[in-house]
């Protein structure tokens, strides 16, 4: 990916810093955001000491002026933007256990304003920074097309989220889709699943071998890569 231009939100973390570092180890000039100013610090200068090229500055995609200087710092930076992976997310609560029937109106508003907002947000002010053959790529789960209970506010947040990245597939002429790792071992997760290096090898393909047209409008999951 040497000379690509990827922007990943939610870096520090799960699956985004393991996607950051498997960016950055494919040469991509890889810039990423957070609220931890302190874990961005500590994310860069790893990335930098195994030899990677990153740029790490805090942002909230709760607000848009933040998400339009990251993505205004890409461009300036690597020039037009090949691929935005939109992974920042939050989970109020423990995995499993929040009824949508009890779930609180504050932590219902702020995971549908970071976890949906937070991905229009990021794909409406890449637009302008977009390369021709852009990827725009939104994470999610089966729990947004597989009701389970007890997942309230998040599952309707990632529900939400793919129907955004469906609207900018037909509406932008970059291919946008979404990527289902499956269970991944994180902190939304409780720690259960996968290790977020084996989702990451997902994010990659997605972003770098997958068909285009294969991706544009649709959900990628970890058959579709053995598919392939």
């Amino acid at each position: 990916m040497d000379g690509t231009t990827i922007v990943v939100t939610g870096g520090t973390r799960g699956i985004g810093a393991a996607s950051v570092r498997a960016f950055a180890d494919a040469g991509a000039r890889v810039v990423t955001c957070a609220r931890d100013a302190d874990a961005l610090a500590e994310l860069a200068a790893d990335v930098r000491d195994s030899g990677g090229t990153i740029t790490a500055e805090r942002a909230d995609v709760r607000d848009q002026f933040d998400v339009e200087r990251l993505l205004e710092t890409a461009a300036r930076e690597g020039g037009p933007v090949d691929v935005v992976v939109a992974n920042a997310g939050v989970y109020h609560g423990d995995a499993g256990e929040t009824a949508i029937d009890t779930e609180a109106y504050a932590a219902f508003d702020d995971t549908l304003r970071t976890n949906v907002r937070g991905v229009f947000t990021t794909f409406r002010e890449a637009q302008p920074h977009l390369a021709d053959d852009a990827r725009l790529l939104v994470l999610s789960g089966r729990i947004a097309r597989d009701p389970q209970a007890g997942f309230g506010a998040y599952a309707v947040s990632k529900a939400a989220a793919e129907a955004v990245a469906r609207q900018f597939a037909v509406g932008s002429d970059a291919a946008v889709g979404v990527v289902d790792p499956g269970a991944v071992a994180t902190e939304l997760t409780g720690g259960q699943g996968m290790n977020p290096e084996r989702a990451a090898d997902l994010v990659l393909w997605a972003a770098r071998d997958a068909d285009s047209e294969r991706l544009d409008g649709s959900v990628l999951d970890r058959r579709a890569m053995r598919e392939a």
